[in-house]
């Protein structure tokens, strides 16, 4: 029996599933390679790279919702390799995301969207509620609205020891804040024959937001190059008041071990924009490449890792689970009034406003476009109009 070769994400928010593989491997008796774990960005690089040249030797890949589109050459589609009832145990909406005009291409891991993490220490601090008072003339409370989030991270701007509010300066991440904020102006990424259509006040007040925040110093000077895990990595150092976060990354928030905020921080709803409430969203996915060597030893191990233990797993490490049981049973084993019982009543709450990128085969290069430009704004590199147009400019290119 050959061994699995897999390719996965990797991070703090997915390896430790993969501690699993070693049950799988002494249950079955076929040993699993792990050629690697990479951060999104490069493990899309390398798919594409390896697949483009004919050079890739996989049975198991990682993808996600956005990107399978641009990978769908290289993945087998699943209908006829999986039954009715064993698609019947996940939820509808992560199915109809793994699929690509109507075929599936991958078992759903999770539903991720995003919440609003806060130092509650700081919010009820009575000394810099009166400070905020007299500068704002208003109270300082945790923010509703992102108006609200800039005008209080603002006031915690005090670095390099202390910033308002961290987010990622590159990347998915900060396509990610571009793309939900501009939604929650009233805009529209593309239009409907999926040109550019953020060319307008929307996109400006999304970037100019993004920009204004750094520029006063209420994010990092190292935002431009952070993406999530260095984001995660100062709000748990105790250096930022706010930011937003994944659900599978919740762990290393509360476990002391791992965490300076430990106790001390707390969740909200994510921030409405002037018109509403968008959350990017997405979900990760595994899927079988057409390198596979032996399909019913992947498809094994495919179902192993969604299955339910797996994503309980995952779950009580504070990912949203694709699987309404497992949900079921980890809300279950909440206390009532603690941190996690009130956090999946948000992740409830907050799946109402998911925003999902729409589906393009060229999708990767859509957000590349829209990164760079944005992240050429943020460092001052080009106004807030010129990296709009710019983004605007490469777009038709890619999908002309």
């Amino acid at each position: 029996m050959a061994n699995l070769r897999v390719l996965f994400v990797g991070g703090p928010m997915y390896d430790p599933l993969y501690a699993r593989l070693s049950e799988y491997e002494r249950m079955i008796g076929q040993r699993v390679e792990v050629a690697a774990t990479l951060p999104h960005p490069e493990l899309n690089t390398r798919i594409a790279g390896e697949f483009g040249n004919g050079t890739a030797r996989y049975d198991l890949i990682s993808t996600h919702s956005k990107y399978a589109p641009s990978q769908r050459q290289w993945l087998l589609p699943l209908d006829d390799l999986l039954d009715t009832e064993e698609l019947a145990v996940f939820h509808p909406r992560t199915l109809d995301l793994a699929r690509i005009n109507g075929a599936l291409y991958g078992l759903p891991r999770n539903l991720d969207l995003k919440l609003l993490y806060y130092r509650k220490d700081f919010i009820e601090d009575a000394r810099e509620r009166e400070r905020y008072r007299t500068r704002t003339g208003r109270e300082l409370r945790v923010p509703q609205t992102w108006d609200e989030l800039h005008a209080v991270a603002t006031h915690f701007a005090r670095g390099p020891d202390l910033y308002g509010f961290a987010f990622p300066g590159r990347e998915s991440g900060l396509f990610g804040h571009f793309f939900e904020l501009q939604a929650m102006a009233g805009g529209r990424l593309l239009s409907e024959s999926m040109q550019p259509a953020f060319e307008d006040d929307a996109g400006r007040w999304a970037l100019g937001l993004l920009v204004d925040l750094y520029r006063r110093g209420a994010a990092p000077a190292e935002t431009p190059d952070w993406h999530y895990d260095e984001v995660a990595a100062c709000f748990r150092e105790g250096r930022a008041a706010m930011t937003t976060d994944w659900p599978g990354g919740f762990y290393t928030y509360a476990e002391p071990s791992q965490s300076q905020v430990s106790g001390t921080f707390d969740l909200a709803l994510y921030p409405s924009g002037p018109r509403g409430r968008h959350i990017y969203a997405g979900s990760h996915t595994f899927a079988i490449p057409v390198t596979v060597s032996d399909r019913a030893a992947a498809l094994d191990l495919l179902r192993f890792l969604t299955d339910h233990d797996s994503q309980l797993l995952e779950a009580r490490q504070g990912s949203l689970p694709a699987r309404p049981s497992v949900l079921a049973q980890v809300k279950a084993e909440s206390p009532a009034g603690s941190l996690q019982a009130r956090r999946w009543a948000l992740l409830d709450e907050s799946s109402h406003a998911a925003h999902f990128p729409p589906a393009h085969a060229r999708w990767p290069a859509i957000e590349e476009a829209i990164w760079q430009s944005a992240r050429a704004a943020i460092t001052g590199e080009m106004s807030v109009e010129a990296s709009l147009a710019e983004m605007a400019s490469r777009i038709r290119q890619v999908i002309s």
